[in-house]
């Protein structure tokens, strides 16, 4: 059986991770795993509980008490926190927003990033983010980089958003990936860089194919090199 590795893909907000990960999973036949997705569900129970953000301890008796999963259904990939599917409500905005801040809280990261490591403990995962490869799993095999220019960026989650019916503005879709960005970049715990050991790939003008195609002969050629477990 060949050996089964970390794929790490890291890059801001709207570059499209989450739609190649998911497809390079399942090209591989790999688990998929959406990093992001964990604090996104913190910031969601965060906000039904009305809890104070900046009140960590707090908010680490939640995330302690949150049984993640991901699960398959079609060509959807469902999130479930606690048995109740939160997929829709975690990609409302403002819980986009709120996930932002909520994951500069160090006492949120160390429970998250610890859950995430267990998911993927035994290989054979795509995981994303935005410190996968420099903190969650700095050791992966495979590490991408995957970005693209904010106004590409912000068309794609305004294009999003306006297909699930949830009204916004093109030009505040774009403004508030540019303020996501300064925050990412900018905050103390795991700001969003590139590891060194990188493959960066701008999307800009890429398909989401094209951008797949490219991930998956690297994944493959990777794979390869180390032979069979």
């Amino acid at each position: 059986m060949a050996r089964r590795i970390v794929i790490a893909i890291d890059g801001p907000s709207g570059s499209g991770k989450s739609t190649v990960g998911r497809r390079l999973a399942e090209r591989l036949g790999y688990r998929y795993l959406d990093t992001g997705a964990t604090y996104r569900v913190a910031a969601l129970r965060a906000e039904e509980l009305s809890i104070d953000i900046d009140d960590e301890d707090k908010l680490a008796r939640v995330c302690s008490d949150m049984e993640i999963l991901f699960v398959q259904d079609g060509n959807e990939i469902k999130t479930f926190c606690n048995g109740k599917d939160v997929s829709e409500a975690i990609r409302k905005p403002e819980i986009s927003s709120l996930a932002s801040e909520i994951s500069t809280k160090k006492a949120v990261r160390d429970i998250l990033v610890e859950m995430q490591r267990r998911m993927g403990a035994e290989g054979g995962v795509v995981a994303e983010g935005r410190d996968i490869g420099t903190v969650v799993f700095s050791g992966a095999e495979l590490k991408f980089f995957l970005d693209a220019t904010p106004e590409e960026r912000g068309k794609r989650r305004f294009n999003e958003l306006m297909e699930k019916g949830i009204r916004v503005s093109l030009e505040e879709t774009i403004a508030e990936m540019r303020r996501r960005d300064q925050r990412d970049r900018r905050r103390e715990l795991a700001p969003l860089r590139k590891a060194e050991d990188t493959l960066v790939i701008d999307s800009t003008h890429m398909t989401i194919d094209e951008v797949v195609e490219k991930m998956f002969k690297e994944a493959r050629r990777r794979i390869s090199q180390g032979g069979d477990c």
